[in-house]
């Protein structure tokens, strides 16, 4: 299926579907699952980064266990609104992997997730050495909150059925 848009989520997302977050790093993926009813985002173990074909296979084995429907990938935009090479890697990441699953893509602007995940777990009292290990979950985090919210900023603000 590829890459849709946000507003074609909710009919992707029936049946008790969740949906992820991905934050994808050099040397890991960071990622993060919805509950069923498409309120919260929950961070998962991130994936070190080896081979392209490791790496999604890994990814699509925890996709297919927490019964997602769709994949919100964090797009690294420029401040100023242009895309990067940082983007440019989310963009081959999201066409390779789709040739390996029917699952559909979004694309979110990602911008200051990871500056906003990094006070969050400074916040949270997290040692340098911790935050390093959770850093691309917790933005996964960030990102598949923004999608969930804006979700339900649809319509009435109800989630899919």
């Amino acid at each position: 299926m590829a890459v849709i848009d946000i507003a074609d989520l909710p009919a992707t997302l029936v049946g008790g579907k969740t949906l992820a977050g991905l934050d994808l790093g050099e040397k890991t993926i960071g990622v993060a699952v919805s509950d069923r009813g498409l309120s919260f985002a929950h961070p998962r173990p991130v994936i070190v980064r080896k081979k392209f074909t490791a790496d999604a296979t890994a990814l699509l084995d925890l996709l297919g266990k927490d019964n997602v429907g769709a994949v919100a990938m964090g797009l690294p935009v420029n401040m100023d609104g242009s895309e990067g090479p940082r983007a440019q890697a989310s963009r081959a990441f999201v066409r390779n992997i789709a040739r390996m699953t029917a699952l559909p893509f979004v694309f979110w602007d990602e911008r200051l997730s990871t500056v906003a995940a990094e006070r969050t777990l400074i916040e949270m009292d997290f040692s340098r050495k911790k935050r390093a290990g959770k850093i691309d979950s917790a933005a996964a985090a960030f990102i598949l909150q923004g999608v969930l919210d804006r979700l339900h900023a649809f319509g009435d603000g109800s989630t899919p059925k």
